[in-house]
């Protein structure tokens, strides 16, 4: 997966994230006065995203199964398209993981 591609789905976590806020910047130096609050705010984010990806796998596997069932109108290129999209958003999933990784890695390392 190419960085440009990362930085497209980190843009839409980024815009997933400011539109469950409803107050803007007021609303995010709120959340680092309130003890917790930001932990709250980045499991919420990390939680919806992975319920997402769930929810494309879960989708693809049940038009696969159908459709290998000969459940009329689900159609190949439909069950195809399903799949190739759970297949993106799976990696997409890795990729920010390993990101978080790397970000853990770099803080762990800093000389105090």
């Amino acid at each position: 997966m190419s960085n440009m591609e990362i930085d497209r789905v980190l843009a839409q976590i980024r815009s997933i994230s400011h539109a469950g806020s409803t107050g803007g910047v007021g609303a995010a130096r709120g959340a680092v006065g309130a003890p917790g609050s930001v932990e709250n705010g980045f499991a919420k984010l990390l939680k919806q995203g992975l319920d997402s990806v769930n929810q494309v796998q879960n989708k693809a596997t049940t038009l696969s199964t159908q459709f290998e069932r000969g459940v009329p109108g689900v159609e190949l290129p439909q069950v195809m398209l399903e799949m190739q999209k759970a297949n993106v958003s799976f990696r997409a999933l890795a990729e920010v993981r390993n990101k978080f990784v790397d970000a853990y890695r770099e803080i762990m390392n800093m000389p105090l």
